[in-house]
């Protein structure tokens, strides 16, 4: 009895232990079809191409005449301006009238070759000049506030060469009224002929009556640093053209930070910061009301070189009434309206770019965009109708650099013109990173999701055809480096398999997101999985 009793506990525990063995086993078959799964380690890399570049590619606007190295001045003026008068030394020459009352000084001269140098404060004065040629205007630790007009204010269509020494402070009046009839002034410092700065000093204007700096001709600035602190409406303000080749500008506005009305802007170098609540930097006329346009005076924007800050509070951050060409810089945008806008084409052939709109397109052309270097991001965040690029239905060409788009919806990459590969999905939720691998662990974008939009576009020459993608979220990156979200090094892991996929076999693949305005692609349609 004894033996069966414990033959029987044996078969017993070891039916039990049968079932504990069968109850893990399915509990792990079930674990194993609830796995996510997630991304390995793999290494970021900063892969771009650049195209041949298009549009206004080799502009910088020199003129050996706008270089005060290339005048001579033999005849030199002194003045300085102290409270309710101002001093005049050195010999006047003959040709050269000055006269004052009290602080308001005027200088008439029909001779060439005369410098005046300006120093000195005065709370209630003015300086006024009249000149048949070009002079040099040094300005140097100088300060004046005019109670009835500009500060400075040139009734002559000759050149003035303004040199920046010191700090410099203008301020003009809230009404004027010293004004004669048959003459124009509508700025704190203002000009009929053309304004060429530079220096090492820093010129400071408040224009309390209307724009801050005004040229019925053109401005250029060479160096030097220009604070426009506010302005009634524009803080520069020219007819012709705005050439900037250097130096700091700082400018706050209740209309435009820079406006061309009649020509265009080119910036070759430069540091910007500029707050305005209408457009940051504007190129205004507006060619449709000209049957035959002059090509001198096309509403262009080149931009060169540079390092922009720009906010706007209603209007857009650049915009060109004609064509718009970024070679190079250093772009940051936070606008209110479209955050490039052009008439005609875009043309991005390099630079590092980052558009944010609040209420349209972060980038908008009417005419076509084409990229072919640089870097650029550009984010709409209004659920109802903007785009990341916005071309309508015109050619939207890629043949390099780097574009991240998001946005409601995005214009279609132009198959037929484009040479780098695209990809267009569906947005993913905020404050994550993206990552785009292919099947064997090669790394094609990681990028640090700012803000939940319906559609991205992205492309990149990493994105190679034939190659099969998966898109993985979240995660983390270990020793990385990143411009505006972008990451150009470090390593990706820890992501999770979003479930999306995508081989490319054609220039654009889509497997999610919407195309805008009509929906309808540009020569071609979407493909991949």
């Amino acid at each position: 009895m004894k033996t069966i009793k414990t033959n029987l506990n044996f078969l017993f525990m070891a039916l039990s232990f049968s079932v504990i063995i069968l109850t893990f086993n399915a509990c792990s078959d079930d674990d194993n079809d609830s796995v996510v799964s997630l991304s390995e380690d793999i290494t970021i890399t900063n892969n771009s191409i650049t195209g041949t570049a298009e549009g206004d590619t080799d502009n910088s606007g020199y003129d050996e005449d706008d270089l005060v190295e290339n005048a001579t001045f033999e005849n030199t003026v002194q003045i300085v301006f102290s409270n309710t008068s101002a001093t005049i030394t050195n010999p006047v020459p003959d040709d050269v009238v000055i006269t004052q009352d009290g602080a308001d000084v005027t200088i008439n001269s029909s001779i060439s070759k005369v410098a005046y140098e300006i120093s000195g404060t005065t709370t209630d004065g003015m300086l006024k000049i009249y000149s048949d040629k070009k002079f040099k205007l040094t300005l140097s630790d100088l300060s004046i506030t005019n109670e009835d007009g500009p500060a400075i204010n040139i009734q002559s269509s000759k050149t003035s060469f303004v040199i920046l020494e010191g700090t410099t402070n203008l301020a003009d009046a809230y009404t004027y009224s010293n004004i004669p009839d048959d003459e124009d002034a509508k700025a704190t410092f203002f000009s009929e002929g053309q304004l060429v700065f530079s220096g090492t000093g820093e010129l400071v204007v408040t224009g309390n009556y209307k724009h801050g700096i005004a040229s019925d001709d053109y401005v250029r600035v060479v160096s030097g640093t220009i604070t426009v602190s506010d302005a009634a409406s524009d803080a520069i303000h020219t007819n012709d053209y705005i050439i900037v080749d250097g130096g700091t500008l700082v400018l706050s506005a209740s209309s435009d930070g820079m406006d061309c009305e009649e020509g265009y802007i080119i910036i070759n170098d430069g540091s910007f910061n500029i707050n305005t609540i209408d457009d940051g930097i504007v190129a205004s006329y507006d060619i449709d009301d000209e049957e035959d346009p002059d090509d001198s005076i096309l509403p262009n924007v080149t931009i060169n070189g540079g390092d922009f800050v720009i906010n706007t509070s209603e209007g857009e951050g650049i915009e060109a009434k004609g064509t718009m060409t970024i070679n190079e810089g250093t772009i940051s945008i936070n606008s209110y309206d479209d955050g490039l806008n052009a008439g005609d084409n875009i043309y991005i052939n390099g630079g590092n770019i980052y558009v944010y709109a609040t209420l349209n397109d972060a980038i908008d052309s009417n005419g076509g965009i084409t990229v072919t270097g640089g870097t650029t991001i550009a984010i709409a965040v209004r659920t109802d109708e903007p785009d990341g690029f916005d071309c309508d239905d015109n050619t939207f060409k890629i043949t390099g650099g780097t574009i991240l788009g998001l946005g409601l919806n995005t214009s279609f990459p132009t198959e037929s013109e484009s040479t780098q590969n695209s990809v267009i999905f569906d947005g993913v939720s905020a404050n994550q990173l993206l990552n785009i691998q292919s099947e064997d662990g090669t790394e094609a974008l990681t990028y640090e999701v700012p803000y939940s939009v319906n559609t991205i576009i992205y492309s990149n020459a990493k994105l190679e055809t034939s190659q099969t993608y998966k898109i993985y979220t979240g995660g983390s990156v270990s020793n990385g480096t990143e411009v505006n979200g972008i990451y150009t090094s470090g390593t990706y892991g820890g992501g999770t398999d979003s479930g999306d996929s995508f081989t490319i076999s054609g220039t654009v693949t889509q497997i999610g997101g919407d195309m805008g305005p009509t929906g309808e692609p540009n020569n071609g349609g979407p493909g991949g999985n």
